[in-house]
């Protein structure tokens, strides 16, 4: 999740530093994965004066600029077509790493005239596609100011991580929620007022689950708004996009995009005019098609929930809407869509299709049941505010999840569970910020679950709120209780004999290999077969079909790939599991090795004496003796049980 601070301000009054809002963050759980300050990054690119641009002696397109950077005037060749005398534009001095080129400026010679720094355009920044020409600037920008400042670059940009149990941090609101509620800044008051119809919205909506249990789209409200005008959106709401890498689209769509990051409240627009009939959230007929906004047509299946009219589906519920009623510049009548989908149809769907979108990953995760009609809300009123446009009133269907919860917090089970000790004031007081409507009862402390809280289920969640909030660096570090005055060896006997086996066969020359727990069926049965209880169902290669029965095939093929490669001599080794059947006792862990070709000799003779069964024997009985065998009482003989 990436915001920037400036937003973050919009909903949250701070005082604190970047820093101290990014210790905070990682503090109350929203860790912090990078911050961007583009500011910084740019710092050495500055406003300049073109004091003389003429043509370059030995090429068309190129000109000699005299460049006035404020501390000193210096030569640039530059290419640009809009580059000339008397204009201000940005300038990047040698030395100065060029984000969009990835090119480190030095001082150079171009069709033999030296040039020295770089006249750059918005591409070569990184701050935009725009390579039209250099970036010009207004008249009245101060010579030698930091371009990024004058451009509103000075954000920085904050990713925090999303954990399963946070997605009310999935709106830029909810991390100001969480951050007010932590004592960091003052939370400020969402603009939700109602917004009064003027006539009735000639698109009606109906849900058609009729016996699906639980609802695809519980709740779906709708509101037809007529003649807006459909344009740019402001540059404001453009930088935030940008800002955390959505490309603006059109006021429309923009709009729908800001509110699911800004709110965490998905969103859709269709354009009223290609709608034919009422909306009808339902299940997908087999075989049924959507061409999507990603311009991706996906063929559906009846466990699919679809957005459809009269003439088919419009939509796929909770992931992405659809081509045939996006908004273009020439809507003029648009009807927006608020609705609650089942996180886990939207999970399957989005899975099954292969589609990722904004709203597919906050409607799988929970969003606020109780905030529906506060989005259409706001949504109506930007839409008024940046379109024109004359609202209906709102149509609905359904009444969305049973989410009310009560959960009761034994006050001890903080201790208990949370290592320290909170007194029940500071309790009271960290879930009252969080929503939960705390009462004391004495010994425990009764909840109602905030309805942008879904994960909360239990007791245990109630205290990890807590403990969050109370701080997890106030959790004392204790040492574990020792059971005994002499310490218990860490290892087994068994765990140290498989440590002693892989000294004592790397001692002897021996190479440890690890190998798949599985290997082909042929292979296993030319040491005995396997049983039919440990063949694979889903195998991870179509040949490698069944547990290992025993370590020696996978040890004599990677041998063989070993001579394949030119490598003749060769001792491999290997301590690991055999697998003889899917009972408890089916697995066994044996050391198993073998020789292949000769010892080598002496790397100054280059003659080697062949590996023969009295060199395996040596290893057999070095390592019995290492492990504390019977190595003077062993017998060799053919037809053993290798197990044994």
């Amino acid at each position: 999740m990436k915001f920037s601070v400036s937003w973050l301000r919009e909903h949250l009054e701070f005082d604190a530093n970047l820093e101290e809002l990014s210790e905070k963050l990682t503090a109350i759980g929203l860790e912090v994965e990078e911050i961007t300050d583009r500011a910084k990054e740019l710092e050495a690119f500055r406003v300049c004066h073109v004091l003389k641009a003429e043509q370059h002696p030995d090429a068309d397109r190129l000109r000699v600029c005299q460049v006035d950077t404020g501390k000193e005037v210096v030569q640039v060749v530059c290419g640009a077509p809009n580059a000339r005398t008397g204009m201000k534009g940005v300038f990047a001095p040698s030395g100065v790493y060029v984000p969009g080129t990835d090119l480190l400026l030095k001082p150079s010679k171009i069709r033999g005239v030296e040039s020295n720094g770089m006249l750059v355009s918005e591409r070569e920044m990184g701050v935009s596609d725009e390579h039209d020409g250099i970036i010009e600037m207004p008249e009245e920008a101060e010579l030698g100011a930091q371009y990024a400042v004058l451009a509103g670059l000075d954000d920085p940009i904050i990713e925090i991580a999303i954990t399963p149990n946070h997605q009310d941090a999935l709106g830029v609101y909810g991390i100001a929620r969480d951050l007010a509620a932590s004592g960091f800044g003052t939370l400020k008051a969402l603009n939700t007022s109602k917004i009064d119809g003027t006539f009735e919205s000639p698109i009606g909506v109906e849900l058609k689950f009729d016996g699906v249990d639980p609802l695809p789209c519980s709740k779906f409200l709708g509101r037809y708004v007529r003649n807006v005008k459909n344009g740019p959106s402001p540059k404001w709401m453009q930088d935030r996009l940008l800002s955390i890498g959505l490309r603006p689209i059109s006021a429309l769509v923009d709009i729908t995009n800001f509110v699911t990051f800004d709110l965490g409240r998905p969103l859709h627009v269709f354009d009223a005019d290609k709608v034919k009939g009422d909306i009808q959230p339902r299940l997908a007929k087999e075989g049924e098609k959507v061409l999507a906004l990603d311009g991706e047509e996906y063929e559906l299946s009846v466990e699919d929930c679809v957005i459809a009219d009269d003439a088919g589906p419009e939509g796929i519920g909770g992931i992405m809407g659809g081509e045939v009623s996006g908004c273009t510049d020439e809507t003029t009548n648009v009807f927006i869509e608020a609705a609650l989908f089942d996180p886990i149809r939207v999970a399957t769907t989005g899975r099954r299709l292969g589609v990722e979108s904004d709203a597919r990953y906050r409607f799988e995760r929970g969003v606020d049941p109780a905030f529906v009609e506060d989005g259409m809300e706001i949504a109506t009123r930007l839409v008024m505010e940046l379109c024109g446009g004359e609202p209906s009133h709102v149509v609905s269907d359904g009444a969305g999840p049973d989410w009310q919860k009560k959960v009761t917090l034994r006050k001890a089970r903080v201790k208990e569970l949370g290592g320290v000790e909170v007194a029940s004031d500071e309790m009271m007081t960290i879930l009252d910020r969080l929503g939960f409507a705390p009462v004391d009862k004495g010994e425990t402390i009764d909840t109602d679950v905030p309805s942008w809280r879904m994960d909360i289920v239990g007791e245990a969640d109630l205290v990890e709120e807590v403990m969050r909030m109370h701080g997890f660096d106030n959790i004392p570090t204790v040492a574990l209780p020792r059971e005994t005055v002499v310490a218990k060896p860490s290892l087994s006997l068994a765990q140290r004999r498989v440590r002693t086996a892989k000294r004592a066969l790397a001692g002897r020359g021996m190479i440890e290999a690890v190998t798949y727990s599985f290997l082909p069926r042929a292979h296993a049965d030319l040491f005995g077969g396997v049983d039919d209880s440990i063949v694979l169902d889903n195998p991870i290669s179509s040949d490698l079909d069944a547990m290992r029965p025993s370590l020696l095939p996978n040890l004599i093929a990677a041998a063989g790939r070993n001579q394949a490669r030119g490598f003749s001599d060769i001792s491999l080794f290997e301590v690991a599991g055999e697998y003889h059947s899917d009972q408890p006792d089916g697995q066994i862990t044996v050391a198993a090795g073998i020789r292949v070709g000769s010892d080598g000799g002496r790397h100054w003779t280059g003659n080697g004496r062949d590996y023969d069964a009295f060199d395996a024997k040596a290893d057999v009985l070095a390592l019995l003796d290492a492990v504390g065998g019977p190595a003077a009482n062993a017998q060799i003989v053919t037809g053993a049980d290798h197990r044994s």
